[in-house]
C-alpha cells in the first residue's frame, strides 16, 4: 500500500509539472485538455491488468478455508457498516479531516492568484508539487513502519499537523511562505493516503465487506470535502481568509481529539489473534 501510494503521488507531481508548463506556455484553458489524454492513458493501464490476476474473495478480504468455495452469501450483511464502532469513529474522523483539509489548497491558490494573476496556474502547480514531493517518501516510510509502530501513532501525527498548517497560513501572505507551509500537507496527506486502506482492512477483516467499507469511507470523505469548500467560501466572503483558515484548523483539531480518544489501535488485536 505504501509503494502504490508513492506511485500515486509521483503521478500527481508529474501531471502538476505538465499542467504548469502547458498553462504557462499556452493558456490556462489548455490545461483542461490534459484531462482526456491522461484519462485515456489511465484506462489503458487498468485494462492491461490480467483478469486472472484478481482473486475476488481475497480482494474482499473474505478468505475461505483451504479448498472451500466462498459465495456472496458468505459475506456479512450491509449492516456491518453500522455495527462496527471503530469504522464509525474512523468515518467521523475522516469526514472532519477532509472538512478541514479540502479547502486549504484552493484558498491558498486564490491568494496566490490574486497576488500573481499571470502565474496563477504555475503557482498552484508549485503548491501541488511541493506537497506531493513530500508525500512520496512519507508513503514509503509509512508502508515500512505501519506494522511495527502501529496505525494509531502514525495517524495521530497526520491529524496533528493539519491544525498547525491551517494556523501557519494566517501568519503571512508571502508566496514563498504559503508554498513552504503547503509542504506540511505532504506529511499529513501522505500518512492518510497510505494508512486508510490498512485501517479499513484491519476493521473489516473476515467480513467480506472490505470494498463496501472503502466505499462508505470515501462517501463520508466526499461529504466532508464538499462541506469544506462551501463553508470556507462563505467564511471568506464574510470574514476573510484568516477566519476561514482558523475555522478549518478548529475542525482539524476536533478530528485529532476524536481520533485520539475514540479510535482504537487496529493493528495490535489482529496481530495478537493471528499469533494465537
Amino acid at each position: 500500500m505504501g509503494r502504490n501510494s508513492a506511485f500515486d503521488h509521483a503521478g500527481n507531481v508529474a501531471i502538476a509539472v505538465v499542467a504548469a508548463a502547458v498553462g504557462y506556455a499556452f493558456s490556462q484553458r489548455s490545461v483542461f485538455l490534459l484531462v482526456p489524454v491522461f484519462a485515456m492513458l489511465a484506462s489503458i493501464a487498468v485494462l492491461s491488468i490480467p483478469a486472472k490476476a484478481i482473486d475476488y474473495n481475497r480482494a474482499r478480504d473474505l478468505e475461505p478455508e483451504p479448498g472451500a468455495a466462498v459465495t456472496a452469501t458468505g459475506a456479512a450483511g450491509y449492516g456491518i457498516l453500522f455495527k462496527s464502532r471503530p469504522l464509525i469513529i474512523f468515518g467521523l474522523c475522516v469526514m472532519l479531516f477532509h472538512l478541514a483539509n479540502a479547502a486549504l489548497l484552493p484558498l491558498v491558490g486564490q491568494k496566490l492568484a490574486a497576488a500573481h494573476p499571470k502565474e496563477a496556474t504555475a503557482m498552484v502547480s508549485a503548491c501541488i508539487v511541493a506537497a506531493q514531493a513530500i508525500m512520496l517518501p512519507i508513503a514509503l516510510l509509512v508502508g515500512r513502519t505501519a506494522d511495527s509502530w502501529g496505525r494509531k501513532p502514525l495517524f495521530l501525527i497526520g491529524f496533528a499537523i493539519l491544525p498547525v498548517r491551517a494556523a501557519l497560513y494566517t501568519l503571512s501572505d508571502n508566496s514563498f511562505w504559503l508554498v513552504s507551509v503547503q509542504l506540511l500537507d505532504g506529511v499529513g496527506a501522505g500518512i492518510f493516503g497510505a494508512l486508510t486502506p490498512l485501517v479499513i482492512a484491519d476493521v473489516m477483516r473476515g467480513t467480506g465487506r472490505y470494498n463496501l467499507a472503502q466505499g462508505a469511507i470515501a462517501t463520508v470523505q466526499g461529504i466532508g470535502a464538499s462541506l469544506s469548500g462551501l463553508a470556507a467560501g462563505e467564511i471568506v466572503d464574510h470574514f476573510g481568509y484568516s477566519a476561514a483558515f482558523l475555522t478549518l484548523g478548529a475542525a482539524a483539531s476536533a478530528a485529532l481529539i476524536v481520533f485520539a480518544l475514540g479510535m482504537p489501535e487496529t493493528a495490535e488485536p489482529q496481530a495478537g489473534s493471528r499469533q494465537s
